[in-house]
Parts: structure tokens; C-alpha cells; sequence
């Protein structure tokens, strides 16, 4: 059973001009917290990886067993809460994932022992399974469909500039005072800006304020529903349908294998950078110059997203940032590596985008929370595999060069299971929402 949303408008909606679609407010809020969310979260780890080596004589393989917990639970709590984010909607989830990141955040630079480190970082990731990827994919695959690429573009655009602002901010801070300084400064940031953001600006689904997805009418949504690919955005699917169609498996294993190698390069990116660099702080730009190209990448290829062969171009990313890899290793020249380095950056952004909208556009909005958790799951193991694999290999090899061949060779793997992402024959949907309702997801 469903039943009608209350309207309920956020304080901001009162506040903003009302003559652009407030799905385009929610898209920048989204930005905002994926800016302090995915910037600390994410691209804090490369920075904060050679000073936990280095003030405590870990090694790599023991420090990067942190951000594999980090990766791993988090894609564990993305999967278990996916299916309540579907029927309750993500704010309370992300309240409290917010406040725990924050703090969790700050331990940091404060841990001493190696079980202390990874329990942090075993909190940190349960914080931002809840509070970050799979909430706000959520939330923009609801108040979006037809310009779905272009408003994930935009709140995407969060995570790169995180990249871009924070990562030498961190590293700045880490070269003044150490992690004891910079974790409690980017903890307490990330409370500043996101706790505001959800109290006063998200809303869960343009129903809760009486609007409908992209701002269409109700004419326009219904004439809509007659097409399949619009039809299929309302339809509700179990975890266990969805794990039988070849579409499922494609996405699970092409986005697995390419974060493996994705976050197992960008996690030691400034360790294997910083002698071919010269210095720690040109090493730690290249984050900076990385995210610049996501940024810039996303948003043009959010532009025209919504009207291409989506599973096509993840693959053409897939290949252009496995080609990218294996140059920077062999092509030592510095301009060299600034321009690979930038290339690579270009494909990154729209790797998370992408995997977003294939589930978006083949398991609809209705269930989205609940497939997206399980794909989710997937990438973040992936994401946890890669620094800890490659760390173990660079232990044993005395370098970067054979770990990070077997990224490239592992992404393009990826590429050819992602030519099979595509929707297949599907039987009559078990259970169909109208837009604006709220149906229960999950099993």
C-alpha cells in the first residue's frame, strides 16, 4: 500500500526564487554535501595515508588496510540501509551518518595504535554509507528522469571539488600541524556545511512539495508513462528480480572490477608521484588536477548524457582511463605526467556518475535505494580491494609499476562486462507507483 506524501516545503524553499524548478536547489545541495562528504572522506585517504606511515612506522600494507574497512563497510551499510532510504526516505539517515563522519573524522589524527586506526575508520565508513553515495543518488534519481545526466553532473560536481579544494587544504594543514591539526579541522567542516544543507534545503522527492519529477505537469508525466523506457522508472522491483536480470550482473561486475583499479591508484597517487614530482605538495596537486578534470568532464558530458547509448560511453571511459594508467607509469617526463594526470581525472567523475544512472535507467526510481545498495556494495569492495592490493603488491615488488599494470589490465576487463548493461525482456512488473507516491522498496 501507498499513500499520498504530506507537502512539506524546506525552510530554503520559502527563501529561493521559486521561477526555476527547486530539483535544480536540490541538485546544488547535493553538491554541498558531497563536497565535505566525499572530500573528506574520499580524497582525504591519499593524503592522510604517508603521514600515518610516517608518524607511526607502519607500513603500506598495514596503513592501507584502513581505507579498505572504510570502503568495504561503507558499501556494507550502503547495501543494509538502500532498502530503508526506498521506504522512509534518506534524511534521517544522513543526519546521523553526518555527525558520526564528522567526529569519526577528527579521531583521526589522534589514533596511536593500528587496531585504533582501523576502528575509526570502521565508524568513519558506516557514517558515510549512510549519510553520502547512495542517499544522495537516491534523492537526485527521484526529482529527476529526463535530465537525470545533468542534474547528477551538477551534484556531482561536489565530489570533484573536493578534490580540487580540499585535498591540498589537507595537505596544507597536515604540513603545518600534522593529522592531529588537519582531522579535526576537516571533521568539524564537514559538520558546518552539510548539517545545514539537510535541515534546511533537502527535500526527499519533488512529492513531498507537491511537485513531479524534471517539474513536469501530471499531462506531461502520464503522456510519458505510455513509453517504456518512462514506464519503467515506476515500476517496483525486489532485490531478488533485479539479481536474475544480466543487466544486474553487468553493472556489479563491470563497476567492481574498475574501482578496484580506480581507488587503488588514486589511494597511492601521490606516494608514487611524489619522487618523479619532486616534493609531497606537488604530488598531493595531482588530487587537485585529477578532480579538476572530473569536474570539467562531468559537466560536459552531463550536457548530452541524457540522449546517448549511456552503456557505450561507460565503457569508452573505462578504456581511455585504463590507456591513461599505463602511460603515467612508463612516461616519466613531467609534462607528461601533468597532462595523463588530468586525462585520467577526466574519466573518474563520470565512472560514479555513470554507474548511478545505468541503475537508474534500468531499475527506475521506485527501487532505487535497494538495487543501487547492492551495486554499491560491489564498488565500494572494489574500492576497498584496490589500495589494500595494491599496497601489498608495491610491499613485495619494491614499486608501483606491477600493482598498478594490473589496474589497467583489470579496467579493461571492465570494459567488456560493462557492454552487457543494458535493460533485458522484462516480464509484467509485479507492482507499479504512480508518480509522487512512495512505495516500499526492498525485499
Amino acid at each position: 500500500m501507498t499513500s499520498a506524501p504530506v507537502i512539506r516545503e524546506p525552510v530554503a524553499a520559502r527563501l529561493l526564487p521559486r521561477k526555476w524548478f527547486y530539483g535544480w536547489y536540490i541538485a546544488i545541495a547535493c553538491a554541498c554535501l558531497m563536497f565535505v562528504g566525499v572530500g573528506v572522506g574520499y580524497y582525504g585517504l591519499p593524503i592522510f595515508l604517508k603521514p600515518l606511515k610516517d608518524e607511526h612506522g607502519w607500513s603500506t600494507t598495514q596503513v592501507s588496510v584502513a581505507p579498505a574497512i572504510y570502503f568495504c563497510v561503507s558499501g556494507l551499510t550502503s547495501a543494509f540501509i538502500g532498502p530503508y532510504i526506498d521506504r522512509y526516505g534518506p534524511t534521517r539517515f544522513m543526519l546521523v551518518g553526518t555527525v558520526v563522519n564528522g567526529i569519526a573524522a577528527a579521531f583521526i589524527g589522534l589514533v596511536d595504535q593500528l587496531w585504533q586506526l582501523y576502528f575509526v575508520y570502521f565508524v568513519f565508513a558506516v557514517a558515510f554509507g549512510m549519510s553520502s553515495g547512495i542517499a544522495v543518488n537516491a534523492i537526485m534519481t527521484r526529482w529527476f528522469v529526463r535530465k537525470r545526466a545533468l542534474a547528477m553532473s551538477i551534484s556531482s560536481t561536489g565530489v570533484s571539488l573536493g578534490g580540487v579544494i580540499l585535498a591540498p587544504v589537507a595537505s596544507a594543514l597536515v604540513e603545518s600541524g600534522g593529522l592531529a591539526l588537519a582531522t579535526p579541522i576537516l571533521g568539524a567542516l564537514v559538520l558546518i556545511v552539510a548539517l545545514p544543507v539537510i535541515l534546511a534545503v533537502v527535500a526527499w522527492e519533488p512529492a513531498q512539495m507537491g511537485l513531479r519529477p524534471d517539474g513536469d505537469s501530471a499531462e506531461a508525466i502520464q503522456a510519458a508513462a505510455a513509453k517504456p523506457a518512462m514506464a519503467a522508472q515506476y515500476r517496483a522491483w525486489t532485490r531478488s528480480e533485479a539479481m536474475r536480470t544480466v543487466g544486474f550482473w553487468a553493472i556489479f561486475i563491470a563497476f567492481l572490477l574498475v574501482l578496484v583499479a580506480q581507488t587503488g591508484y588514486i589511494i597511492h597517487q601521490v606516494n608514487f608521484l611524489e619522487e618523479r614530482l619532486g616534493s609531497r605538495n606537488e604530488a598531493a596537486l595531482t588530487i587537485s588536477v585529477t578532480a579538476f578534470g572530473s569536474i570539467i568532464a562531468r559537466l560536459v558530458v552531463g550536457i548530452f548524457a541524457d540522449g546517448i547509448d549511456r552503456r557505450l560511453l561507460t565503457v569508452v571511459l573505462f578504456v581511455v582511463q585504463a590507456t591513461s594508467i599505463l602511460l603515467i607509469i612508463h612516461i616519466e617526463n613531467v609534462a607528461a605526467t601533468w597532462a595523463l594526470t588530468l586525462i585520467f581525472g577526466l574519466t573518474i567523475g563520470n565512472i560514479y556518475m555513470m554507474q548511478s544512472l545505468l541503475v537508474g535507467e534500468i531499475f527506475g526510481m521506485v527501487s532505487f535505494g535497494a538495487i543501487f545498495g547492492l551495486i554499491s556494495l560491489a564498488g565500494q569492495a572494489g574500492s576497498g580491494i584496490g589500495p589494500f592490493g595494491v599496497g601489498l603488491l608495491e610491499d613485495q615488488t619494491g614499486g608501483y609499476t606491477v600493482p598498478f599494470t594490473v589496474t589497467a589490465a583489470l579496467t579493461y576487463l571492465a570494459a567488456v562486462a560493462g557492454l552487457f548493461a543494458r535493460p533485458g525482456k522484462q516480464s509484467e512488473p509485479a507492482a507499479t507507483a504512480l508518480p509522487g507516491a512512495t512505495p516500499a522498496g526492498g525485499e
